[in-house]
C-alpha cells in the first residue's frame, strides 16, 4: 500500500522550474531514496511532500491527506529532519526532547528512544556541545518523537565523517525495522546503494529513473567492470571492437573495461588468442556511481 503519492508535481522559482512533472510513489515500510545532485529538485520535492511549500501544480498526498489542506492532521503521521536544522546552543538534549514531545497528542516516550539512538549519556549536555554525529542523532529522534508513521531524512549524513556516516546508515535501517516508512534524500550513491529499497533519480527537476539500486545499475552501459594487467601490450583496435563495450581505460599498465558478460567473454577469448596473461583479473558489478553518471549524462 502507498503511503505518499506524487503525481505531475510541479515548482518553479522566478520563473526557473525546480520540480518539473516529478510522480512517483512510496510504499508502506519501504526506504525509498531520492537521489540527484545539488540543485536537482530533491529538497523541493520533499518540502511539497511535507507541507512547507505549496506546488503550483501537481497532486501530493501523505496517506491520502493533502499536505496543504490538511497539514496539522499530516504532521501528525510524517516527521522530518530537514536539510538545514538548529536548536537554540544552550538547550540540553533532554529539554529538546521534551520540547518536541510537548508539541505532540500522542508522541513515544522519549526515553527508550534517546537509548536506542545512543542519546542518554548525552542528556545534559548542550546542543551546541554535540559532534555533528550526536546532532544528527537527536535530530533523528525529534523526527521519530511524535510516532510517526513516515519519517523524511533529508541529506541526513552531509558533513559526517565515515564512521559517522555508517553509524546512522545502521539507525536509519533500525528505523525502518521499527515498522517507520523511510524517504531519503541523499546525493551520496553509497548511502542510497546499501539503505534504498527503490530509489528515484532526480535531475534538473525531472525524474531520470525509477528503479531498485540493482536495476539502475542494471540499465548502465556497463554494467560490468573489467580490470587487469596483460603480461603484454593489447591492441587497442582489438579491444575497442569488444562487444557490449562501453569504455575502455589505461593506467599504469592497467587495463580497465566496462561492458556487460559478453564483454567479459570476448576478452578472455582475446587474451587466449593473443597468447596474453592477465595478471590480477578482477571482474565487478558496475556501482550506483555509475549508473547514476549514465542517466545524468543522458538527460544533460
Amino acid at each position: 500500500m502507498s503511503v505518499i503519492d506524487v503525481t505531475d508535481l510541479r515548482k518553479s522559482y522566478g520563473g526557473r522550474a525546480a520540480v518539473d512533472g516529478v510522480s512517483f510513489t512510496v510504499e508502506e515500510g519501504e526506504i525509498f531514496g531520492i537521489l540527484g545532485p545539488n540543485g536537482a529538485g530533491k529538497t523541493t520535492t520533499v518540502e511539497c511532500v511535507e507541507g512547507l511549500r505549496v506546488p503550483d501544480a501537481g497532486r501530493v498526498r501523505v496517506t491520502g491527506l493533502d499536505p496543504v489542506a490538511d497539514h496539522e492532521e499530516v504532521t501528525r503521521v510524517l516527521g522530518a529532519q530537514l536539510q538545514q536544522s538548529e536548536l537554540q546552543p544552550k538547550l540540553t538534549v533532554r529539554e529538546a526532547l521534551e520540547l518536541y514531545t510537548s508539541f505532540y497528542p500522542r508522541p513515544a516516550d522519549w526515553r527508550p528512544l534517546a537509548e536506542r539512538l545512543g542519546l542518554t549519556g548525552k542528556l545534559t549536555t548542550r546542543f551546541g556541545k554535540l559532534s555533528g554525529g550526536q546532532k544528527q542523532r537527536l535530530f533523528i529522534a525529534l523526527a521519530l518523537i511524535g510516532n510517526p508513521r513516515i519519517v523524511v531524512l533529508d541529506e541526513l549524513t552531509t558533513g559526517l565523517d565515515p564512521r559517522a556516516r555508517r553509524d546512522t546508515w545502521e539507525l536509519i535501517e533500525d528505523v525502518r525495522a521499527g515498522g517507520v516508512t523511510v524517504l531519503l534524500v541523499t546525493h551520496f550513491m553509497e548511502e542510497a546503494q546499501r539503505l534504498c529499497d527503490r530509489i528515484a533519480v532526480i535531475d534538473k527537476g525531472r525524474v531520470a529513473a525509477l528503479d531498485t539500486p540493482s536495476g539502475l545499475i542494471r540499465r548502465s552501459a556497463g554494467a560490468t567492470v573489467i580490470s587487469f594487467t596483460p603480461s603484454a601490450p593489447l591492441d587497442d583496435a582489438d579491444l575497442n571492437t569488444l562487444p557490449q563495450l562501453a569504455s575502455v581505460q589505461h593506467k599504469d599498465g592497467r587495463i580497465t573495461l566496462s561492458g556487460t558478460d559478453e564483454t567479459v567473454n570476448a576478452v578472455i577469448t582475446l587474451l587466449a588468442r593473443s597468447r596474453v596473461t592477465a595478471h590480477q583479473l578482477r571482474v565487478t558489478d558496475a556501482t550506483l556511481d555509475d549508473a547514476f553518471l549514465d542517466l545524468t549524462e543522458a538527460t544533460a
